[in-house]
């Protein structure tokens, strides 16, 4: 697990804050303009949700959102809530929303109280 990446996303929590893909991708020398990196940084956050499920912890990587357009969490954060039967899959951009609010303040509460 990529501990640069995990440490930080604690802080943030901690902070009760979000980030972006492009904020935390050089933590682990890579860049969101490049396709390859796109999918490496999937695969970190994927292994940080799952180490996080494993803890029985929300889903820390909720507080990572695109950068710009919509300020949502990128489909393997939903992918992996469903992985994790936390989340049936709807592709209803309200029931996402919904689903994604009440992960975020789930972690913002679980790290705010140590």
């Amino acid at each position: 697990m990529n501990m640069l990446i995990y440490n930080r996303l604690v802080e943030l929590a901690r902070a009760e804050r979000l980030t972006t893909y492009s904020e935390i991708a050089p933590l682990a020398g890579l860049s969101m303009d490049n396709e390859a990196d796109r999918d490496s940084i999937s695969e970190i956050l994927t292994e940080i949700a799952r180490h996080e499920e494993t803890q029985g912890r929300p889903m820390l990587t909720s507080i990572v959102v695109h950068y710009g357009n919509d300020n949502n969490p990128g489909d393997g954060f939903f992918a992996a809530a469903n992985e994790f039967g936390r989340y049936e899959g709807s592709r209803d951009p309200f029931a996402r929303l919904e689903f994604w609010v009440q992960e975020v303040k789930a972690v913002h509460s679980r790290w705010t109280r140590g």
